[in-house]
């Protein structure tokens, strides 16, 4: 899967982490960073969906499309397609030049909306990410939830850089029947679980 990074997305991906690095040290505002994820993530993402059973495959969050770029690599592999969401136009079409750039549109479909929203006219996911604003957080991975197949994953990026702004979602997910679930301190720290039973 990862040797079939094409030069394009190399590229691209050492463009979109250089705007990340720079982002967090020239004054733009937190609501404008990219907050991209960094490359060790992106590959334990792939690796994850690619390990996925059969089903949808949905990123909430798209930033500029670079967890979507890892994420497409395993979709390839399963034959799917990434469905990746995010509310700012702005990013989006970032995300749109990132996938023109790689010639991954193929593999990903772009939706711009509230990512609850759309994820509540979903079924059948067997893999989600989830890179969104740490206030929506909990009800995503509720709705989530809902709408995971057995066996199914959620990933949740940010857990321990962040667990600050998430007081007690960690431990309702560990805690949740549902799931088998354990907080992996690989980049900011993510979350991931298993659905376990419907």
């Amino acid at each position: 899967m990862f040797h079939g990074l094409t030069p394009a997305m190399l590229a691209r991906m050492a463009e979109l982490e250089a705007m990340d690095a720079a982002d967090r040290t020239d004054g733009t505002p937190h609501g404008r960073r990219l907050r991209q994820v960094p490359p060790e993530t992106g590959r334990y993402l792939a690796i994850l969906a690619a390990s996925a059973p059969a089903g949808r495959v949905v990123e909430i969050g798209t930033s500029a499309g670079y967890s979507a770029l890892w994420l497409s690599l395993a979709c390839r592999e399963r034959g799917d397609t990434l469905l990746s969401i995010d509310r700012d136009p702005d990013k989006l079409e970032l995300a749109r030049q990132t996938l023109e750039i790689t010639d991954t549109s193929g593999v990903v479909c772009l939706a711009e909306g509230d990512a609850q929203e759309v994820v509540a006219g979903l079924d059948g996911i067997a893999f989600a990410f989830v890179d969104a604003n740490r206030d929506v957080l909990a009800s995503c991975l509720e709705l989530l939830a809902a709408r995971l197949v057995v066996g199914g994953i959620v990933a949740a990026d940010n857990v321990i850089s962040h667990a600050a702004e998430i007081p007690g979602v960690v431990e309702a997910v560990l805690a949740d029947p549902r799931f088998d679930a354990v907080v992996v301190p690989i980049g900011s720290g993510v979350l991931t679980a298993r659905r376990t039973r419907a």
